[in-house]
């Protein structure tokens, strides 16, 4: 009896082992803590991807157009897949992003003749995601229904005779560890610009009518691939 008190004594003395224990019960907090950053900052980065995206698409729209000393610049149907290629080519392909998201790039205008009425003339989208715009589609506003595009009280609008392209991005993101963490949320952002020059907006043309380039319509749910080998 005595030597199991002495043993017992012995026992409740000795710390050897208790690093070893404060360690197996404090590892998988601090893992998880290290996880949960590593996604949080991926997440972080994805989500300046996308804006930057937006920002990147909306700039290189309002540029775009073939000068002509004799009237106005035309913009071809060459010009936009452009355009929405510049996104895959300026990074989107380091992380997917047309195979899991979307580019919407819309033109807003003012109806011919009409005091300030806002429509949206065309539309060009790019992307397998399937997302729908959240602030208009091709012909709206013909009815004065559009106060612009944007949130509710802060919506952009064009002035007579000009244009805004207007790019809303979506992109539902991959998670680097595990979807445990965040899920896969839609990440979103939007963009716009005016046309810098004065652009011809009758229509959307084609170089060469014989042999048309394909037109990014938001009906088609395609990546570069099927614009570009």
């Amino acid at each position: 009896m005595i030597r199991i008190l002495a043993a017992m004594r012995r026992l409740w003395r000795t710390r050897s082992g208790a690093a070893l224990t404060e360690f197996a019960l404090s590892a998988p907090l601090l893992m998880a803590a290290g996880l949960y950053g590593v996604e949080s900052a991926n997440r972080a980065i994805v989500q300046m991807r996308v804006n930057q995206i937006a920002m990147l698409i909306a700039d290189n729209a309002s540029r775009v157009g073939e000068n002509s000393l004799l009237g106005e610049a035309k913009i071809y149907e060459s010009d936009l897949n452009d355009v929405l290629y510049g996104a895959h080519m300026q990074g989107g392909d380091k992380f997917g992003f047309y195979d899991h998201g979307r580019v919407i790039l819309s033109s807003l205008e003012v109806v011919p003749e009409s005091d300030g009425q806002q429509y949206i003339h065309w539309q060009r989208c790019m992307g397998k995601l399937t997302h729908s715009s959240s602030y208009g589609f091709a012909g709206d506003g013909m009815d004065g229904s559009l106060a612009g595009m944007g949130p509710p009280g802060q919506e952009i609008v064009a002035f007579d005779d000009e244009a805004v392209m207007f790019v809303e991005v979506a992109f539902v993101y991959q998670p680097l560890i595990s979807d445990a963490l965040f899920g896969s949320p839609k990440l979103v952002a939007t963009a716009a610009f005016n046309v810098r020059e004065n652009r011809d907006l009758s229509e959307i043309y084609q170089r060469d009518p014989d042999d048309p380039d394909p037109s990014a319509t938001c009906d088609k749910h395609h990546g570069v691939a099927d614009y570009y080998d």
